[in-house]
């Protein structure tokens, strides 16, 4: 890898296998740019524990079936940094000193952390760990100085928190960090079976390894037009969720003809669910192919996370050690 190149940097909760949220968000950019930039894709089992701390067993192995997804869906090891959050324990280290130059107004306002809060009644998450997630966050892309992060819409408030700690720490400190740049995807949010954002926590995800029956009953249970009642009345594409999956599977179909056959009626509701099923289980056969080889070569899976554990922490160290005598501290 050319240290010429701007750092390209992802996280992903291992929360079990990914699903299309997760593809459509970011995953396309940083596999679409693997030779633009040097990447950084790391698994945040840390990032997992605010919300799953009852149930911690489960993160390894969810771990292990996240960077097989991952690795299946043409991120190259060979191009790419592959790391367990974990394994780097500078970005601890890093986060702390963060969290004593965070005001917490910073945390509090952001607007994700009150739709989690809102949306997961069922789990407490009222912990110190859950509120300071954006400040772990800031110290997973600054720990190597990454400039470009792909993110969902959904996660530019976190960002824009790493890029106020950026700035207070610079100018407490002295110049150090860059301030990250977002890159937006075409699908910057994608809907979950019930409309709202794509997510397992919500339980209205739609998943990569999910056979043909399954998505074609998942997006059957979708909300489409309600102002359509029979298949031959005019349709209204622009509030249907599953005209969303149209518009992000654009290469694959004809969206303006689409478009025209939902307005003028010429087909229901239910056949165009099951032709957007048909399709986006038709764009993931190499995705299950490469996937049962990898699962058959466990080694090598494993000796891709200590490859990127390895390379990561020289850049880390370097990392904390410039940050402590910038903080006088060394």
């Amino acid at each position: 890898m050319e240290d010429t190149k701007k750092k390209m940097l992802t996280g992903f909760r291992p929360t079990g296998r990914l699903h299309l949220g997760h593809l459509h968000g970011n995953i396309e950019n940083m596999i679409a740019y693997q030779n633009e930039y040097e990447n950084f894709f790391f698994l945040v089992d840390w990032h997992a524990l605010s919300t799953e701390y009852l149930n911690p067993k489960s993160i390894k192995s969810n771990l292990i079936e996240c960077l097989i997804d991952l690795l299946s869906l043409g991120v190259d090891p060979e191009r790419t940094h592959l790391y367990r959050q974990s394994d780097i324990p500078e970005v601890s280290e890093l986060t702390l000193y963060f969290s004593m130059i965070t005001p917490l107004p910073w945390l509090e306002r952001c607007p994700t952390y009150k739709e989690q809060v809102k949306e997961l009644k069922s789990r407490d998450i009222s912990t110190l760990g859950f509120l300071s997630y954006p400040v772990l966050m800031a110290a997973d892309i600054l720990i190597v100085n990454a400039e470009i992060i792909p993110v969902g819409e959904d996660q530019l408030p976190h960002l824009e928190i790493t890029r106020e700690i950026a700035r207070r720490f610079n100018y407490l400190y002295g110049e150090y960090f860059v301030e990250p740049q977002a890159m937006l995807s075409h699908a910057t949010k994608v809907p979950g079976i019930d409309g709202r954002k794509m997510s397992k926590s919500y339980n209205n995800a739609i998943f990569l390894g999910d056979d043909y029956q399954t998505i074609k009953g998942k997006i059957r249970m979708m909300v489409t037009d309600p102002q359509r009642i029979h298949p031959t009345d005019p349709g209204h594409p622009d509030i249907c969720n599953v005209f969303s999956f149209y518009k992000i599977y654009r290469e694959a179909v004809d969206i303006e003809e689409i478009e025209k056959r939902c307005k003028e009626g010429k087909i229901g509701c239910t056949n165009c669910k099951d032709e957007i099923a048909s399709i986006i289980y038709q764009s993931l056969e190499g995705f299950r192919t490469r996937r049962k080889e990898l699962e058959r070569n466990m080694d090598y899976i494993y000796q891709i996370l200590e490859k990127g554990k390895n390379s990561v922490r020289e850049i880390a160290s370097r990392t904390i050690s410039d940050v402590r005598k910038k903080m006088g501290i060394d």
